[in-house]
């Protein structure tokens, strides 16, 4: 098990994803799946207070526009989970950090952005141009 100083991060001048690097976003991914989870049990909790008790059919709307966007955000919320549950599979695995694509380094600037990312910018920036080529037609 690998303690890191609290001060700990990555840097370019140590091996790219040597054990320390690891341990880092491994903890960091876990943070983040934690915080999604506290998140949505609050969003659960409301959500179960009952039904649309406001009268005025102004205050309905609002409420049920409230809950659609907190049903949205919490469907978002269990995306990234699943995400998160991916990156971390990847880090026991041995394949974290290295694009899906071409096997290269991810980099640490766009993992301390996306710990999640799995393309490189350069492969990333290549789908999203297929994309749009595809999706014009």
């Amino acid at each position: 098990m690998i303690t890191l100083p609290p001060d700990y991060r990555p840097a370019d001048d140590e091996e790219f994803m040597n054990p320390r690097q690891v341990e880092y976003f491994r903890l960091k991914l876990l943070k983040w799946r934690a915080e999604l989870l506290k998140e949505a049990d609050g969003t659960l909790a409301s959500l179960s207070e009952g039904g649309i008790h406001e009268a005025d059919i102004a205050d309905r709307a609002s409420v049920e526009t409230d809950r659609a966007l907190e049903l949205r955000t919490r469907d978002r919320a269990r995306k990234l989970i699943a995400k998160i549950g991916q990156a971390l599979l990847r880090i026991e695995n041995g394949s974290y950090g290295f694009c899906e694509e071409t096997g290269e380094p991810i980099g640490l600037k766009r993992l301390e952005a996306r710990p999640i990312a799995t393309l490189s910018i350069e492969a990333q920036e290549r789908h999203e141009r297929m994309e749009k080529v595809h999706r014009d037609d």
